[in-house]
């Protein structure tokens, strides 16, 4: 027979884990970017919840005592994890959501052996239900890291200071990459990020030599037109490079003519129609040009969660996850 402290022991851990996991997918609500990706996460936490009721009920049938310091440790752990992230990429605060996923995952394989040993029927099927539950929680996790990796936009958005240290961890490995981000900062993201990334605009115009001085006075005006014009410069002196940075922070402003929709006569497409020829597409960038075209636009929430669903489809193929 297994000693029941052990069992004692992955139970209580096990509550505080869950505990923080529910709070950490309230947190994640107000990050989502489609209504369906925020009635799933509240209805994660909202399972969260009883997962952590029926582990105390199983704490309590076992000989243990729940103490009322687990559940506001599990509080404090998520506030404390939500405080840290602010300073991390929206990538790294999602790694360390998987992480606990995992070991959420680990915890309850480990509980159900525990509990087979032992010969307690209701802790296995306790244990067999957490981890069903956390093996659906990894892979989303996981489909919604390859939707970033892919370009996005993911079905998670970074806050604005998410947003900010992202493009600086960026910066630090990919100087060329660094320019199409800072472009995108100036134009997208939060006051202080745009005024930091005006700041710093003349030194990264440098880094990226293919700029023309012409190019890089047009990128301080600000939005649309002054994109569009930095293109048009930067075509007519043949500097492609520039042409296409500036072309992407279009892209991503959803500033784009009907011409250079991916979907042929997208305007003029009804919602159900649209949504359908969105959910069809396969290309990233084609699918990230739709969606930030229609948020922009007639932002029809239908069409932007068909192509979100299709960013989905490209990003399960990408990993190896089944439909």
């Amino acid at each position: 027979m297994t000693d029941n402290n052990k069992i004692i022991n992955q139970l209580r851990a096990l509550v505080l884990l869950t505990q923080t996991e529910e709070q950490v997918a309230r947190t994640r609500v107000s990050q989502a970017r489609t209504d369906a990706v925020r009635r799933e996460l509240t209805q994660n936490a909202d399972n969260a919840a009883e997962r952590t009721r029926l582990i105390t009920e199983q704490l309590r049938a076992v000989g243990g005592v729940p103490d009322v310091v687990t559940p506001a440790l599990g509080r404090l752990s998520a506030l404390l994890k939500a405080g840290f992230e602010q300073g991390e990429p929206l990538e790294e605060a999602l790694l360390q959501d998987l992480q606990l996923e995992h070991q959420l995952l680990d915890r309850a394989t480990y509980l159900k052996v525990l509990a087979t040993t032992a010969e307690l029927p209701k802790v296995v099927q306790l244990a067999e239900g957490l981890i069903t539950a956390h093996k659906a929680t990894v892979e989303w996790l996981t489909v919604v890291l390859a939707e970033e990796a892919l370009g996005g936009p993911a079905a998670l958005m970074p806050t604005p200071l998410q947003r900010v240290a992202g493009t600086a961890a960026r910066a630090a490995n990919a100087p060329v990459r660094f320019v199409a981000n800072r472009v995108n900062e100036v134009f997208d993201s939060a006051a202080q990020a745009r005024e930091e990334a005006g700041d710093r605009l003349g030194e990264v115009a440098n880094k990226a030599t293919s700029l023309t001085g012409a190019v890089r006075e047009t990128l301080t005006v600000g939005r649309a037109a002054a994109l569009r014009r930095a293109e048009r410069i930067a075509r007519r002196e043949g500097n492609r490079d520039a042409a296409d940075v500036a072309k992407a922070a279009r892209e991503e402003l959803g500033d784009v003519t009907a011409d250079e929709l991916p979907i042929k006569g997208f305007d003029s497409l009804g919602t159900a129609d649209a949504a359908k020829a969105a959910k069809e597409l396969r290309s990233p960038h084609d699918i990230r040009v739709i969606i930030r075209y229609e948020e922009t636009h007639k932002a029809r929430p239908s069409v932007i969660s068909a192509a979100q669903v299709a960013l989905a489809a490209v990003a399960k193929e990408a990993v190896g996850v089944d439909s």
